[in-house]
């Protein structure tokens, strides 16, 4: 049988015997109605192979949308909304309503949500213990204040006291990332009486006129300069570094680069190591107050460094007098299911680490987790006060998500779901030669896109973003990062299953297809 009628009998058996999704949970998948085989052909022939896939059920029925018409909605951001464009798509989504690894837009139509918030909701949108927990102190009391205690905040810091590893057992409780890691840098300088602070270029550690300095990725950068003292260093990317090979990650994926080391030996580490030492000895003070660093980069697209890097680089830090701070803002949680914590990825451990995004759920909340010795030099150098930090209602949000973790075993279904994906990932990549790398752990996944595996170099944005748009039309949200904007960024709710990963892979190949038939006419 030749592969056209191979194909023309697969299609044929995938519109008429497929089972149908549920019409209480509407999909991106219309119902398929009875037509003329000559037109059916020709619809094959037209579609090759890009016959959209089948979405896994939905028990959930989304609520009639009953708000702005959406060219309204538009209107209103135009006129009144940041005219910065942070939006995907061409056509943006207007969303209605969320559950669990799903979203509904304003027409009913369903995605599987693999970008979660931007790496936010961790344990599934509109989780119902979650919902439950923050109802019900929404019904007794929303804001207090440090100025007073209410319970919802001493049970949190106790749970997420318990979580983390002596002597790291102080929490100041702010509202983002970008405050926390704003703390983080006050704590350091602080503690340390010294002012230099080093970040990798490629991180990003908030938008504040303070973090900006931390934060190395292009787009995020001002045309004025900020962030006094802080100074960037070579990020160890072992796949569009200088150096790298094929076993530095620590990941089930390594990269398609070739080297001659032994697994228990990286060459490539060395090498970064010793630009980490140049940044110390020429670009830095003799004392410094600190080093920031994310377990994995996630805006960046999910850059991994070699295995041992971290742990040499916080010992040179500290030779320096500097503080050693983890952020754990989007890796954190159990997110890269081998451990609770990135930072323990490395056989490490933190002066501080910060933390945001899944904490919350999505709710806007964030922490700093230091040692008693660092919290009492900050004591001692400000008064610090922060209005809405450790509130009430994020308090009890917080502690209905960490239950949640460990109830549903989500640390464990990272690790077991997310191996699975990164494998299925990686078949891809050995399939079409426009991706370049896949890498991660768990399920926090970057897929970097090149014009061809031997230069590298990045696929245009253009290019890029019409398989992203094409990802959307068969209902997968994906996100988008790296210095190029060239790395897709996997990152969904803990709460996936295996079923959601095959139609997520299943999209993205067919998306590919697309790209390579683009490009072939």
């Amino acid at each position: 049988m030749t592969p056209a009628w191979r194909h023309l009998l697969r299609a044929l058996h995938q519109q008429t015997s497929s089972p149908r999704t549920p019409k209480m949970c509407p999909s991106l998948s219309r119902e398929w109605k009875p037509r003329a085989l000559g037109a059916f052909w020709t619809s094959v022939t037209k579609l090759g192979l890009h016959t959209k896939p089948r979405m896994p059920p939905c028990d959930f029925t989304p609520e009639k949308y009953q708000s702005l018409t959406y060219e309204r909605v538009l209107e209103i951001h135009k006129q009144h909304l940041s005219p910065i464009l942070t939006a995907y798509f061409p056509k943006p989504l207007l969303l209605h309503q969320g559950h669990k690894e799903w979203l509904f837009d304003y027409e009913g139509n369903r995605y599987l949500d693999f970008f979660s918030g931007i790496v936010t909701v961790s344990v599934g949108h509109c989780h119902p213990k979650v919902n439950a927990a923050a109802q019900k102190q929404l019904g007794r009391l929303w804001h207090t204040s440090t100025l007073f205690f209410h319970p919802p905040i001493h049970e949190f810091a106790e749970k997420l006291s318990a979580l983390l590893p002596e002597p790291l057992k102080v929490i100041f409780l702010v509202n983002s990332g970008s405050e926390a890691n704003d703390l983080a840098m006050l704590m350091a300088r602080a503690h340390s009486k010294s002012t230099d602070i080093i970040s990798f270029r490629g991180g990003y550690h908030g938008g504040s006129s303070s973090t900006l300095g931390l934060t190395n990725v292009g787009p995020f950068k001002t045309e004025l300069s900020s962030g006094l003292g802080c100074q960037s260093t070579m990020c160890p990317d072992v796949f569009r570094g200088p150096w790298g090979g094929s076993h530095c990650r620590d990941s089930p994926v390594q990269t398609i680069r070739k080297c001659s080391c032994a697994p228990d030996c990286c060459q490539a580490k060395d090498q970064y190591i010793e630009q980490f030492k140049d940044t110390l000895n020429s670009s830095v003070a003799k004392s410094i107050a600190g080093f920031f660093a994310e377990p994995i980069q996630g805006v960046n697209g999910v850059v991994q460094y070699p295995k041992g890097f971290l742990k040499e680089a916080f010992e040179l830090v500290r030779e320096r007098g500097g503080l050693c701070i983890a952020d754990e803002v989007q890796t954190g949680f159990g997110r890269l299911g081998s451990h609770f914590w990135g930072f323990q990825t490395h056989g490490i451990l933190p002066d501080i680490v910060t933390m945001a995004k899944g904490i919350g759920n999505g709710f806007p909340m964030a922490a700093v987790v230091t040692t008693p010795e660092i919290a009492n030099s900050l004591a001692k150098s400000v008064l610090h006060f922060n209005t809405f930090g450790g509130n009430p209602m994020a308090c009890a949000i917080g502690s209905a998500v960490l239950e949640v973790i460990k109830e549903e075993n989500l640390q464990e279904n990272s690790q077991e779901v997310g191996t699975y994906m990164l494998q299925k990932f990686a078949e891809l990549r050995d399939e079409f030669e426009i991706v370049g790398d896949v890498r991660g752990k768990g399920l926090m996944i970057g897929i970097e896109m090149v014009k061809d595996k031997m230069s590298r170099q990045p696929l245009p944005q253009e290019e890029v973003n019409e398989i992203h748009d094409d990802c959307k039309r068969m209902g997968l949200l994906i996100g988008k990062g790296g210095i190029f904007a060239q790395t897709f960024r996997i990152a969904p709710s803990m709460c996936i299953t295996k079923p959601d990963v095959k139609f997520a892979v299943e999209v993205f190949r067919s998306a590919l297809i697309r790209h390579r038939d683009r490009r072939a006419k």
